[in-house]
C-alpha cells in the first residue's frame, strides 16, 4: 500500500474567489409551444425539493471559444424545454393533496453567462471540491428584472469563460426533476441536440409510474425511514434529509486507486468461496472499509459503547429492480434508501468480506415488493431517510463521458457542501476505476478516521 500522504490529500491553496462576473443572464423558454398541464411527483421525487448543482469543466477549443459555446447551449436549451417540458415550470402545492407538483408553464430556464479573471490551471485540482465553485452555478442574484420575488426556476444554466479560452459549464437542477442516472441521460440528450442529431434517448416523464398503490400496502417495516410527526400540506418544503447543525468540520479526500481497490476484494475473498463473491464489488468493498471506519471513529471519539448500532445507507437504482421493470429512460427519482446495519462490535471483529456482505443485503433486499412498500409508506406516513450516514456516490455516473460538440468534460462534479454524515464518492479525474472518498468529520473523529482507513487499507 502507499504512504499516508498516496491516501489523503489535505486542503490545497485555492483561489477560494474565482473572480466572476455575471455578463448577463435571461430567460430561455421552449422552442415550441407545449402543453399546459401539472406533472404528478411521486413519493420519491417529493422529499427531493432542494437544488443539485453541478460544474463541468472543458479545455479551450479553437472552434468553440466560450461566447460561441453559450450561444450554442442557450439554443439547445430552448430545444430541449420541448421534450423536457417541465424543466421550465415550476413546483407547486396541489391543493387538494397538499402534494409537490410541477406546473408546465413554460415559465422558463435561466441562462447565465459570466467570466473569470483566472485560468483553468490557476484553480487548482479540479477534483477538490473547492466552495468557490459554487460562483460557477450561482442560483440567485440574477438581474433585478429577471424574475419575481418569490420565483423559484427548476433549471438553471451558466456558462463561465476563463482566460486561457476555457470554459466550465454550471447547471442547477431541482433534485425533484431528476435523479443522478436521468440527469446523466438529460446530458446525452443536451448533447446530441447541441450537435444537431436527435434526441439519443426519448425521455420517459410519466412518473406515475411510481404512483403508491391504491389503497397503500407497507408490507416491511423500513427502519431506513423516519417518520415525521407532521400532516401534509404543513411540512416545510426544505426540511433536511440530514443533519445541518453548523459546526466545524475537517474536510480530506482519501483516494483509492484501482489497486487499492483490487485490494480490498482480494482481502473480501480471502474468507469466502467463489460462489459467494459476486457481492465482492467495487463499491460494496469501498463501502465497507468506509462504514467500518465511521462507525468506530465516531465511537472512539464520544466514548459510546460496542454494542452501539450503525446503520449505513446508500442509494440503489430501482428501475431494473421492479416488475415490470421501469423504462431506463424514466426521467424523475427511480432511487431509493438501501441499509446496513450492525453493531459496531461486529464492524471491529468480523472479517471484512462479512461487512461487505452486509452492504451488499441492503441492494438484494430491494426487490419489486420492497420498492413499492416503500413508496407506500411515503404515502402512508411523513418522514426522510434515516441512517447514521449516507454515502453518495458519483463515481460511476459518467457525466464525464458525454461527448458535446466541444469535446468531452475535462472533469465533472457537484458543487459540494460539507456535512459529517454525507460522505461523497467521485471518479478520479483521469481514471474511473480509481476513487475519490470525501470526508468531513469533527476533529477528532477525523484524526481516527484516517487511522483506521489507513490500517484497514494496509
Amino acid at each position: 500500500m502507499g504512504s499516508l500522504d498516496h491516501h489523503h490529500q489535505e486542503s490545497p491553496p485555492l483561489p477560494q474567489d474565482l473572480k466572476v462576473t455575471i455578463q448577463h443572464s435571461s430567460l430561455v423558454f421552449p422552442s415550441q409551444e407545449t402543453e399546459k398541464k401539472s406533472l404528478f411527483l411521486s413519493n420519491i421525487d417529493q422529499v427531493l425539493n432542494f437544488s443539485v448543482e453541478t460544474v463541468h469543466f472543458f479545455e479551450s477549443h479553437k472552434d468553440f471559444p466560450p461566447h460561441v459555446v453559450a450561444e450554442k447551449l442557450r439554443n439547445t436549451l430552448a430545444k430541449i424545454l420541448v421534450p423536457y417540458d417541465f424543466l421550465a415550470g415550476r413546483l407547486k402545492a396541489n391543493a387538494k393533496t397538499g402534494k409537490m407538483e410541477i406546473d408546465c408553464n413554460a415559465a422558463g430556464a435561466v441562462f447565465i453567462v459570466a467570466s473569470s479573471e483566472y485560468k483553468l490551471d490557476d484553480i487548482g485540482d479540479l477534483v477538490y471540491p473547492n466552495p468557490g465553485f459554487k460562483q460557477l452555478i450561482i442560483n440567485s442574484s440574477f438581474d433585478d428584472n429577471l424574475l419575481e420575488q418569490d420565483d423559484k426556476p427548476l433549471c438553471i444554466f451558466q456558462v463561465t469563460s476563463f482566460k486561457c479560452g476555457g470554459f466550465s459549464i454550471g447547471t442547477s437542477t431541482n433534485h425533484a426533476t431528476f435523479d443522478g442516472l436521468s440527469f446523466k441521460v438529460f446530458l446525452d440528450n443536451l448533447a446530441a441536440l447541441a450537435a444537431d442529431k436527435p434526441l439519443a434517448i426519448i425521455p420517459c416523464n410519466d412518473r406515475r409510474l411510481l404512483a403508491a398503490r391504491s389503497p397503500p400496502r407497507v408490507t416491511f417495516d423500513h427502519p431506513e425511514m423516519l417518520k415525521l410527526k407532521m400532516p401534509f400540506g404543513e411540512e416545510s418544503n426544505n426540511a433536511p434529509i440530514f443533519d445541518i447543525t453548523q459546526e466545524d468540520l475537517d474536510f480530506k479526500i482519501f483516494r483509492l486507486t484501482p489497486d487499492d481497490i483490487a485490494n480490498l476484494k482480494e482481502k473480501a475473498k480471502a474468507t469466502v468461496d467463489n460462489e459467494n463473491s459476486r457481492y465482492i464489488t467495487g463499491f460494496n468493498v469501498v463501502s465497507a472499509l468506509i462504514w467500518r471506519c465511521k462507525a468506530l471513529s465516531y465511537d472512539h471519539a464520544k466514548g459510546k459503547t460496542p454494542e452501539r448500532e450503525s446503520r449505513m445507507l446508500y442509494a440503489v437504482d430501482i428501475r431494473p429492480r421492479l416488475n415490470p421493470p421501469l423504462p431506463a429512460s424514466y426521467v424523475g427519482n427511480a432511487v431509493l434508501s438501501a441499509y446496513a446495519n450492525a453493531k459496531c462490535e461486529e464492524l471491529k471483529e468480523k472479517p471484512f468480506s462479512r461487512l461487505v456482505e452486509m452492504v451488499s443485503e441492503g441492494a438484494k433486499r430491494m426487490s419489486d415488493e420492497y420498492a413499492r412498500s416503500a413508496i407506500d409508506w411515503g404515502e402512508t406516513y411523513k418522514g426522510f431517510p434515516h441512517g447514521e450516514f449516507l454515502v453518495s456516490s458519483w463515481w460511476k455516473l459518467g457525466f464525464s463521458k458525454v461527448e458535446y460538440p466541444w469535446g468531452k468534460p475535462k472533469y465533472s462534479c457537484p458543487v459540494v457542501y460539507h456535512k459529517k454524515d454525507i460522505i461523497l464518492l467521485f471518479p478520479n479525474i483521469d481514471n474511473d476505476n480509481g476513487v475519490n472518498v470525501l470526508v468531513s468529520l469533527p476533529s477528532k473523529e477525523m484524526v481516527e478516521f484516517e487511522s483506521l482507513f489507513n490500517k484497514y487499507l494496509g
